[in-house]
């Protein structure tokens, strides 16, 4: 996908989030940690999002993920970061901490290095949370850590926008 194509999508998915929340009186929040902010930033390139959007956390590091989102340290030493046991208590905790009705997280490897062959290069767990149900989704995206990045952005935006269609 071409970077206008990209940013072209992404600012679509961005707008209908914001107009569906402000619709319903929802609010949205955010957990990364392979894309180091990058949804946060797509996510506050949209005028007015402010309204339902109070922020989110950048957790690369495994602290970060337990101190300020509530990820276990038995997830973390048992199954490690990039899990979908991970996932999931990274858009729960994200939706708890910053009061929110949905939160979408992400965790994964979007290398070029740091893969194995049970968890390879371009694996990305994506959480959405809500006040009833908490989805993971695992992915497998292809291409150097850019494009690993940014379909990780647009797949999550996708599925936070899906969570609140029902």
């Amino acid at each position: 996908m071409e970077q206008t194509e990209y940013a072209s999508a992404i600012r679509g998915l961005v707008a209908e989030i914001k107009r569906r929340c402000l619709a319903a009186g929802a609010t949205f929040a955010t957990a990364e940690s392979c894309t180091g902010g990058l949804i946060g930033g797509a996510v506050t390139s949209e005028p007015g999002i402010s309204a339902c959007y109070p922020g989110g956390v950048v957790s690369y590091a495994n602290e970060v993920k337990r101190d300020l989102l509530g990820v276990s340290e038995e997830t973390l030493g048992s199954v490690g970061a990039v899990s979908p046991e991970c996932a999931r208590q990274m858009a729960e905790g994200a939706r708890r901490r910053l009061g929110t009705d949905f939160a979408v997280a992400v965790t994964g490897i979007a290398g070029p290095d740091g893969g194995t062959p049970e968890k390879p290069v371009g694996l990305v767990y994506i959480a959405t949370a809500s006040v009833s149900a908490t989805h993971v989704s695992r992915n497998l995206f292809a291409g150097d850590r850019e494009a690993v990045r940014r379909a990780t952005v647009r797949h999550a935006l996708g599925q936070l926008l899906a969570e609140m269609r029902g």
